[in-house]
């Protein structure tokens, strides 16, 4: 009997890509503006309130902006307010998304 053991992926093939960032964290978040997006779900909201309240503390430079999305089960780029969203997501440095599960 031996001490090792071999672990298998259960995903099978592992992509070869490195995993990174959608996109760069703002070195500095002085002066810059935090996109919040609010989902579906009743509690989101409420995170995005105290996450702006500890941030707003912690940095007091910062602006805020909100996106409220009602649609469940959908992404934003399969409804009417893709245009929206896209619109206000070029006035920010760095967005911050809840879930609210």
């Amino acid at each position: 009997m031996s001490d090792e053991y071999e672990v298998l992926s259960p995903w099978a093939d592992v992509d070869p890509v490195p995993l990174r960032g959608i996109s760069p964290r703002p070195p500095d978040l002085t002066d810059k503006t935090i996109g919040l997006f609010v989902n579906f779900k009743r509690v989101a909201a409420s995170i995005q309130a105290a996450v702006e309240r500890q941030l707003g503390v912690t940095f007091p430079t910062l602006k805020f902006s909100r996106f409220a999305f009602d649609e469940s089960n959908l992404e934003v780029a399969e409804t009417a307010d893709q245009a929206r969203f896209a619109q206000w997501v070029k006035g920010l440095d760095a967005v911050i998304t809840a879930v609210g599960d």
